[in-house]
């Protein structure tokens, strides 16, 4: 890939079957959208979401196309599959993350080990940076949404993907 490559991210999802990451983006230079499958190696339910996510978002191959994708959302995808190897279904797994990731403001965050006061520092960061408006923010927007299937079908994974939509 050139210099002056840029993708934009459009809707990241998992495939539990195989496991993998699965990126759909457009390729600026060619204006096509594309998608890309990043294989889940090694990762099992006692897997780290956190540090997964991490290793996939700076993996020399994929860094370039995950750029737009942030790393609580892989976290998130990350998360749903160590669910699903765990044998929760997708609602629970859900449920689970959505409640992971919200800020109790009653909980004493002095009683905290570093581990989870690092969580909710990078929690409180995001909904932060999510909030603020930069000067220098690209003019597009790209809206990331996870889908998937809804029967216990998850053998392959079916994409609606909007053509000639512009942004």
């Amino acid at each position: 890939a050139g210099a002056g490559m840029t993708y934009v991210a459009k809707k990241c999802g998992i495939c539990f079957q195989p496991p993998s990451i699965v990126l759909i983006y457009k390729d600026d230079s060619e204006d096509k959208t594309r998608q890309r499958i990043m294989p889940v190696r090694n990762f099992s339910k006692f897997s780290d979401c956190g540090l997964a996510a991490e290793q996939l978002k700076n993996n020399p191959r994929h860094k370039a196309y995950l750029e737009g994708v942030s790393l609580r959302q892989l976290q998130k995808l990350y998360s749903l599959l160590k669910g699903h190897l765990g044998g929760e279904s997708l609602a629970e797994s859900l449920e689970k993350f959505q409640q992971g990731g919200t800020i109790d403001p009653e909980e004493d965050m002095n009683k905290l080990d570093d581990k989870e006061l690092a969580k909710r520092k990078s929690i409180m960061d995001e909904l932060f940076e999510k909030n603020r408006k930069k000067k220098d923010d690209p003019d597009f927007i790209y809206d990331v949404e996870v889908e998937f299937p809804q029967d216990e079908q998850l053998e392959s994974c079916g994409w609606d993907v909007e053509s000639g939509e512009e942004i």
